[in-house]
C-alpha cells in the first residue's frame, strides 16, 4: 500500500482517493503497483457492494501518469514494458470487479487518470472537468485495450479523434460525446455520485452484479445466452431477495434485500 491512495468508508460504499493534491493527482508507479491488491480487497469485502474512485482535493481526478518519473520508470524500451504492464494490471483489476464502480470526476482527468476513469463502469462529472488521452503529445502509443474502452464508449471515429488530437475536452462536450455519464455543477457533484451510489446499493446485489457481468458479456462479443448465463439468470428465482423483492412488490414496501 502508499500513503498516495487512501480508502474511505460510508455506510455499504468504499471510495478510493488518488491523495496527491499537490500534483493534482499524478498517478506514480507506486500507485499502479498497489491499486490491484487494493480494489481486490474491496471486491471481497461483503460490507462493500459499492466503489468510488476519486482524487483528493476538487481540483483533479487525476491529471495523468507522474511524467516525473518517466525518464527513469520509461526510458526505455525494456523499462516501459514493466510500467507499462502495472498500469495494465491496475485498469484490469478495476474494469474486472464484481462490483460496480464510479469515477467521480472533479477537474483534470488526462493521460492514464483517463484511463482509470475508462476502466470504471460510469464516470459522474462536474461541469470544471477536463477529459484528454494525451499520448499524440509525448510520442507514445495507447494501448489496444484501453483504446477498446473508450470505442465502446464513444465509437470509432470520435476515439480516433480524441487519440489523435491529444486535445483537452470540456466537460460538456465529454459529456455529449458519451465520456461522461452525468453532469453537475461542482457543489453537486459528490451529492450526486453518492445517492447513485446509495441507490446501487440498495438494490438486490446478485441482480447487479449479474447485471455488470451480462454487459461486459456484450461488450467482449457475446450476443447469444449461453449455459452459464442461462444458469446465471434462472438460478435467481431460488434466491431468498427473488422472494423478497415480490413480497415487497406486492406489500407496496421497500425491500430488504440481505444478498452481499
Amino acid at each position: 500500500m502508499t500513503d498516495h491512495l487512501l480508502v474511505e468508508h460510508r455506510d455499504s460504499v468504499a471510495t478510493i482517493v488518488l491523495n496527491r493534491p499537490e500534483s493534482h493527482n499524478a498517478i506514480n508507479v507506486a500507485m499502479y503497483g498497489a491499486l490491484p491488491d487494493l480494489v481486490r480487497g474491496l471486491d471481497a469485502d461483503p460490507a462493500v457492494k459499492v466503489i468510488v474512485v476519486r482524487g483528493a482535493g476538487r481540483h483533479s481526478f487525476a491529471s495523468g501518469a507522474d511524467i516525473s518519473e518517466f525518464e527513469q520508470e520509461r526510458g526505455s524500451a525494456e523499462r516501459a514494458r514493466g510500467y507499462n504492464e502495472k498500469v495494465a494490471a491496475a485498469e484490469h483489476a478495476i474494469e474486472e470487479l464484481t462490483k460496480p464502480t464510479i469515477a467521480m470526476v472533479h477537474g483534470y482527468c488526462i493521460g492514464g487518470g483517463a484511463g482509470l476513469a475508462l476502466a470504471c463502469d460510469l464516470r459522474f462529472a462536474d461541469t470544471d472537468a477536463r477529459f484528454a488521452i494525451t499520448p499524440a503529445k509525448l510520442g507514445l502509443v495507447y494501448s489496444l485495450e484501453s483504446t477498446k474502452r473508450m470505442v465502446d464508449l464513444v465509437g470509432p471515429s470520435r476515439a480516433t479523434w480524441v487519440l489523435t488530437s491529444g486535445l483537452h475536452i470540456p466537460a460538456q462536450r465529454a459529456y455529449e460525446l458519451g465520456l461522461f455519464d452525468e453532469l453537475t455543477e461542482p457543489e453537486e457533484l459528490e451529492k450526486l455520485t453518492y445517492e447513485f451510489a446509495d441507490t446501487v446499493a440498495g438494490r438486490a446485489q446478485l441482480s447487479v452484479r449479474a447485471g455488470k457481468a451480462m454487459v461486459r458479456r456484450v461488450t467482449q462479443g457475446q450476443v447469444r445466452d449461453d449455459d452459464e448465463t442461462t444458469q446465471i439468470r434462472n438460478s435467481s428465482f431460488d434466491t431468498e431477495d427473488y422472494a423478497e423483492g415480490v413480497r415487497a412488490f406486492l406489500g407496496k414496501r421497500a425491500p430488504e434485500f440481505r444478498w452481499s
